[in-house]
């Protein structure tokens, strides 16, 4: 007798608990949003002719007052030994001034940069502010006779490109924008042929910053304000010992370009448009 009312005792208890939960208002979850959708991949161009790598040297010139302030962070991959001699290839300072100013920018990095610097290379390529293009592994040149530069030769194009995107992988650079900046510039149907498997577009420019090697501030500021038209792409860069000028010219020149109704943007945002 004990033992049944125990056993009605149970089951009115668990009866109870399940009237309880069934009872108990379950949190409601919104349904999916129609308009949520994944992120999309960067902006590229069609190839070019033949399918080659297609080239990109500014915007729409008739689509708002936009410019891409756009860096190099230049390093070869000899140039370990005048680092550790306290030789400077990174500008903290310029990279302080993007961020108080606010200014979205693309930085064209090698992959000796990323390996010297890989606190720094992570902390640009998870700052939306910036984003992180490519600018080759070892800063050779790919065509002959390009500004004294050494050369790498036809075979070994591809392997130093995707050298320099495996250098951002292993430094932290979550998304590697799929941009890439020639050297000194230099290319030529061969080096573009070399980098199609790659599927990057090349970016260059349109308006020379002058600051390489430069010592007078105010020239290159002069230089870049008069450069700069809607859609442009200014080149400049991110080396303290080879362009010790260039903070100074940022923190003038973008002031001043916004008081002319342009806006900054990335190259992404320039190739998308």
């Amino acid at each position: 007798m004990i033992t049944l009312v125990r056993r009605v005792t149970a089951a009115c208890v668990l009866s109870a608990a399940l009237a309880s939960c069934a009872a108990t208002p379950q949190p409601v979850r919104p349904a999916p949003s129609a308009t949520t959708t994944a992120p999309s991949a960067p902006p590229t161009l069609a190839p070019g002719p033949g399918g080659l790598t297609p080239v990109f040297k500014n915007g729409s010139r008739t689509h708002g007052r936009t410019v891409a302030l756009t860096f190099d962070a230049d390093m070869t991959a000899d140039q370990g030994a005048r680092a550790a001699a306290g030789e400077h290839f990174d500008n903290p300072g310029l990279i302080a001034a993007l961020r108080a100013l606010k200014v979205p920018t693309t930085v064209f990095m090698t992959g000796r940069w990323a390996e010297q610097y890989p606190e720094q290379a992570r902390s640009l390529g998870r700052d939306p502010l910036f984003e992180v293009a490519n600018h080759s592994y070892s800063h050779y040149a790919f065509t002959g006779d390009c500004y004294g530069l050494p050369t790498v030769s036809g075979d070994r194009m591809r392997a130093d490109v995707e050298r320099a995107y495996a250098a951002f992988r292993r430094a932290g650079v979550p998304d590697a924008r799929p941009y890439f900046r020639f050297p000194g510039g230099c290319y030529d149907r061969r080096a573009l042929k070399a980098l199609t498997p790659v599927g990057v577009t090349a970016v260059q420019w349109d308006v020379v910053s002058g600051d390489a090697f430069a010592t007078d501030a105010e020239a290159v500021t002069r230089q870049v304000l008069e450069g700069v038209r809607p859609g442009s792409v200014v080149v400049m860069h991110c080396t303290r010992s080879a362009a010790p000028t260039t903070e100074r010219v940022v923190r003038t020149v973008v002031p001043q370009l916004r008081e002319r109704g342009f806006r900054f943007v990335k190259v992404s945002e320039l190739i998308g448009s």
